[in-house]
This record gives structure tokens, C-alpha cells and sequence, in this order.
């Protein structure tokens, strides 16, 4: 396996709401794709050490040990260096639109400043775009107070408080700051013009600002606050503020096993996440976020088809997502290779979105605005899809790139698509064929309790016929399918436990998948497997495995896809689906252990 330059987990990430930057612990920005989220990269370096391009930012103290955190309540991110001989900081945030309020700063940019805070501290930094995912080195040439980078149909500006150079690939500055002195750095598009230091000041303050009022809306008050608000800004910063949709995940192309081929991108909204978002959003006290991303995901739904009612995943705009693509020329993160872009998952059949947009429909309607009456006929044509094909195989929550098989969790959530639509139908009195619904709701279960059942053992199964044990399976209970505490999903929970989890582990299932090499432990069944521990009453072990699961975010309380064996981060990051099921555990565990506690919200 080849080292990477530097690791998944040590970084945090930074953004406006229409794109991340990822910032590493010694200052690099190592990732950011412009000008959108799904944007090609113009900083990549965690992809490729040599090609992929960084912003790097290095102070010339011996020694000197690296710290990040937080501004509280925001996404402005500190990162320090500490040594005998002196110490420094740089704070990195983009600009949130409502703070881009001054006449002379409207554009979109990413600002770092620095500052000496004890000693006198030489630097050199170097910031070096590469555009389309590495594949042009842009022109650098002197401007006025500043440095400008073009590349094909690309340009970007660089201004500073500091000296630039222009040179051959890269744009440099070599400066000493004193205790108490500082220094800034603004990188933006065409647009953008050199600002002076007030305005520097002036929108840093109030972008933090802006985060602050927005995260003071939480109507969370529990044990684990500063984890819930954390997970709360990792999501926020995923969403998009023009459509309303939420990535999985900030990156592309980091493995789910280093030097293997597992390797996706996740920078692309999937329908599967939709209830999980709206769930979240609605417990925690952000509504309209939830609604937001509940109008996105209605408008997938009236542009639909009736022979294809909707797609697993879409574009962040909600157009269809790319297809998959290799990046030959990039190396891959620790040699994992190759780097995608685009999903080919996309084109697959995967029965359990249906269930998993229904139930966001559901709830979206039970705590906000009723659906319309063209919205509720594209529901009902959504049920009658789900009626037609709730038999046959697929490629299941894990997008397996084999052959089709029959699923549980498939079947499970098709019950849920019927399920809440007969309950959205009841509650506000909208036509529907409720006995032929529930009928095959019922049959449904039928199938599930005939046809999913170890032949020996008689708990769940991933597969009808099968043996072999899934953790997509702990949504049963979660998804209200069957009672936390009936005895054969106790003895499914229990053998979940036995097979599929490791010292704190948990994998999603141990059989072939049709990929080559491993994976890790997937973090987001983790926090699964926690909730339903909890609801069956087993409250200590839950109490254990969730503060297990949370000991795997990195020192920023950010977590990845999924782990190894050490516990270390791997996959693309931040992950959404990880922040949200960590989310509903903490939640319900948090209401369990204090009977008293009444939240704003309630399922």
C-alpha cells in the first residue's frame, strides 16, 4: 500500500452551500471541486500527491504539532501550529451569499487568514490549481495586488495582504509575521476583486454570524449537543441552498478499502437519504431545511414517468446523474485505483427508494404542508409501480454490481411505500384503492415472514432462501415492520451481533458482492445497530456501541463512510447518511435515558 501524503480523517471541511473544500491538519487545502460541489476539482492532491494540485500554507516552526477545531456554532475551521519557538493559525471559510453583502465583495471566494499568535514565524505558501480533475495546469500571470489562473474555459483569481509571485505552475509568497500580526488570502472566480482588509473583516464576521443564527435554531438540548450540532453543520454543508438537495458525501473517488478498486463518487443526491434528511432536520428543529429538500425531491417525482417514477439518485440540480467514469491519470488515494466520477449505480433497479421517498413524503405531510392534489396522483403512480415490481430481484441499498437478487430490505421498504401512503391517504382524506393497497401491503408481509427466514435458525435473512445475514436488515424494527422486541427480531438482532460485528464494528454483510478486495465497517450501521438495541430495551450495550461509533468521527466530530480495523476513516467524507443515522441514535437513546425530556418535536 502506498502512504498517503495525508489521511482521510485528518481534515475538516469548509463551504458555501454550493461547494466544500476539505482542509487538511497542517493547513493544506487538498480538495475543493468549483465552482459547484460536483464541479470538476481544482485542488485534488488527496487524489493524486503530485498532480492533483493544493493551496498549502506552511510555517517554518520546528516540531511543531497541528491542532483544528471549530469556531463554536459555525463552519469557520482553525487550524494551529504549535511549537517551543512560536505558534500560528490559520482560520479558512467560503463566504455564506447573505453575508456577501458589501458593494465591493459579492463574489464567491474562500478566505484564509492567517495569524501569528506567539514568536515571529516565517511562511511560504503555495497555492497551485489544477482545473477539469487535474488534467490542466492553468496559466498563472501578475495582476494588480493579486494572481490570476487560466485553463481552458476556467479562471480564477488569488489576492493577498502579502507580496505574490507569479511562477510557472503556481502562484508563492515568502513573508514574516510578528506576535499579533496577520495575513490574508481570498481565492475566487473571475469576478471577484481584491477587497480590503475591512471587508476581509467584514464578511469573516459575518459568515460566522451567519452560521451561528442558523445553528441557534436547534431545538436540541441533549446529552450529546455538541456532537448533534456538529453532525447538524456537516450536513448543512452538503446541501445545496439553491435546490435544496443534500450530497451523500463532499468527495469522489476515496476507497472503501486502501489500494483496492471500491473506489465511487458521491457527490450526487439519492433518493435513499430522503426520509433519513427530513427525519433529521424535522427532530432537530430545522424545518426549513426539510422542506426544502422535501420540494426537491417533489419536483423528482412530478417530472417522472409513469413506467419510470423516479431514479435512485440525480445531479445535485436534479438532473440525471453522470455516468461513471475512470480518471487514469490520477493515482488514487494511497495508490487505490482507479478514480471515478459519475455512478453507474444510477442506472440500476433499486426497489427500496420508493419506500424510503414515500415515508419522507409521509412525514413532510404529517409536520408540515399538505400535498397537492397533481402531487398526491404521481404518489399514487408511484404505488402503482411499486405494486407491479415489489416481486422481482435487484441490486439492493448496496448497489451490488452482480446479478439481481431478492432482497429483503428491498421488500421492506416497498412495504413502507404502501404503508405510508395508506396512512398519508387516511389522514388527509385522498382517494386511493385502500383495500387493494393493503392488500398487497399484507402480502407483502406475508412474503417477508415466509420466504426470508434462516432454515434453521429462523431470524432474518439478506436474501429470499438465503443464510446469510445483512445490517440493512436493522431498519426493520426502525421502519415500524416489526416490534423492536418481537422474539425472531430479537433473535435476527442478536445474530447481526454475532456475525456482523467486530469490538464495535459493524459491517454491512460478509457474502460476495460481485466487487473485488474488502471493505471496512460501515459507520452508518453502527449507529442502526445502536438505535435498535435501544428500542428493544438493551439500553447499556446501546449506550456503548453508539459512544463507540461516535469515537470514530475524526478530532472534529466529522465522519467518514466507514472504518477499518483501527477504527481510522475511510470512504468518501464527510459522510451524510453516517451524520444522519447517528442523529436518530443519539436522539432516541438521549429521550430513553431521560423519560422526562420533551422535545419540540416527536415521532
Amino acid at each position: 500500500m502506498v502512504e498517503p501524503l495525508r489521511a482521510i480523517g485528518d481534515h475538516g471541511i469548509i463551504g458555501d452551500l454550493e461547494t466544500a473544500a476539505l482542509v487538511a491538519r497542517d493547513g493544506a487545502i487538498d480538495y475543493l471541486c468549483w465552482p459547484s460541489l460536483d464541479s470538476p476539482t481544482i485542488f485534488a492532491e488527496l487524489l493524486d500527491a503530485e498532480r492533483g494540485g493544493a493551496f498549502t500554507l506552511q510555517p517554518e516552526l520546528d516540531d511543531a504539532q497541528h491542532l483544528q477545531l471549530y469556531v463554536p456554532d459555525t463552519n469557520v475551521l482553525l487550524t494551529r501550529w504549535m511549537a517551543e519557538d512560536g505558534s500560528a493559525e490559520v482560520s479558512d471559510l467560503m463566504p455564506l451569499a447573505e453575508a456577501r453583502t458589501r458593494p465591493d465583495f459579492d463574489a464567491r471566494c474562500l478566505i484564509r487568514r492567517l495569524r501569528v499568535t506567539r514568536g515571529t514565524v516565517r511562511f511560504t505558501v503555495r497555492c497551485a490549481p489544477r482545473f477539469d480533475y487535474a488534467r490542466i495546469v492553468p496559466a498563472v500571470t501578475a495582476e494588480k495586488g493579486g494572481v490570476r489562473f487560466t485553463g481552458g474555459e476556467q479562471t480564477l483569481r488569488l489576492f493577498a495582504s502579502v507580496p505574490l509571485a507569479a511562477g510557472d505552475d503556481a502562484a508563492t509568497a515568502d513573508f514574516t509575521l510578528s506576535a499579533g500580526e496577520s495575513a490574508w488570502f481570498v481565492i475566487g472566480d473571475d469576478l471577484l476583486d481584491r477587497p480590503t482588509d475591512e471587508a476581509i473583516d467584514t464578511v469573516t464576521a459575518a459568515t460566522a454570524d451567519a452560521w451561528r443564527r442558523w445553528t441557534a435554531q436547534s431545538t436540541y438540548q441533549g446529552r450529546w449537543r455538541e456532537a448533534m450540532t456538529r453532525s447538524v453543520l456537516a450536513l448543512k454543508l452538503l446541501t445545496s441552498a439553491r435546490h435544496g438537495s443534500i450530497a451523500a458525501a463532499a468527495t469522489f473517488g476515496l476507497p472503501e478499502a486502501t489500494g483496492a478498486g471500491r473506489n465511487w463518487d458521491y457527490r450526487a443526491t439519492w433518493i435513499r437519504d430522503a426520509s433519513f434528511t427530513v427525519y433529521a432536520f424535522l427532530r432537530l428543529g430545522f424545518v426549513d431545511e426539510a422542506e426544502h429538500f422535501n420540494r426537491w425531491a417533489a419536483a423528482r417525482v412530478m417530472d417522472a414517468g409513469p413506467d419510470d417514477p423516479i431514479r435512485i439518485m440525480y445531479a445535485i440540480d436534479g438532473s440525471e446523474a453522470a455516468d461513471e467514469h475512470e480518471l487514469a491519470h490520477l493515482a488514487g488515494y494511497a495508490g487505490s485505483r482507479p478514480v471515478r466520477i459519475g455512478n453507474a449505480a444510477h442506472a440500476q433497479s433499486q426497489l427500496d427508494i420508493f419506500g424510503e421517498l414515500l415515508d419522507s413524503v409521509y412525514l413532510s405531510n404529517k409536520y408540515g404542508r399538505a400535498i397537492s392534489h397533481e402531487g398526491w396522483q404521481h404518489v399514487r403512480g408511484i404505488v402503482d409501480h411499486v405494486i407491479a415490481h415489489w416481486q422481482e430481484a435487484d441490486a439492493g441499498i448496496w448497489e451490488m454490481r452482480d446479478k439481481p437478487r431478492h432482497f429483503l430490505h428491498s421488500r421492506l421498504m416497498c412495504w413502507v411505500a404502501l404503508d405510508r401512503a395508506i396512512r398519508l391517504a387516511k389522514k388527509r382524506s385522498l382517494p386511493a384503492p385502500l383495500v387493494a393497497w393493503a392488500e398487497c401491503r399484507d402480502a407483502i408481509v406475508d412474503d417477508v415472514w415466509t420466504n426470508f427466514r434462516h432454515p434453521e435458525h429462523g431470524y432474518f435473512v439478506q436474501q429470499r432462501g438465503g443464510r446469510e445475514l445483512d445490517a440493512a436488515l436493522l431498519m426493520m424494527p426502525l421502519v415500524r415492520f416489526v416490534s423492536s422486541t418481537d422474539p425472531v427480531w430479537l433473535k435476527t438482532l442478536d445474530a447481526i451481533g454475532s456475525e456482523l460485528r467486530d469490538d464495535g464494528l459493524v459491517y454491512r454483510y460478509r457474502n460476495a458482492d460481485g466487487l473485488e478486495g474488502g471493505e471496512g465497517a460501515f459507520t452508518t450501521c453502527t449507529f442502526w445497530y445502536a438505535e435498535c438495541l435501544a428500542r428493544a430495551g438493551r439500553m447499556d450495550e446501546a449506550q456503548m456501541i453508539l459512544a463507540k461509533g461516535m469515537a470514530y468521527a475524526n478530532g472534529l466530530g466529522l465522519f467518514s463512510e466507514e472504518v477499518d480495523r483501527r477504527g481510522l476513516p475511510l470512504g468518501n467524507f464527510p459522510q451524510a447518511l453516517t451524520h444522519l443515522a447517528f442523529i436518530s441514535a443519539a436522539y432516541f437513546i438521549d429521550r430513553r435515558l431521560d423519560p422526562s425530556y420533551r422535545p419540540h418535536w416527536q415521532p
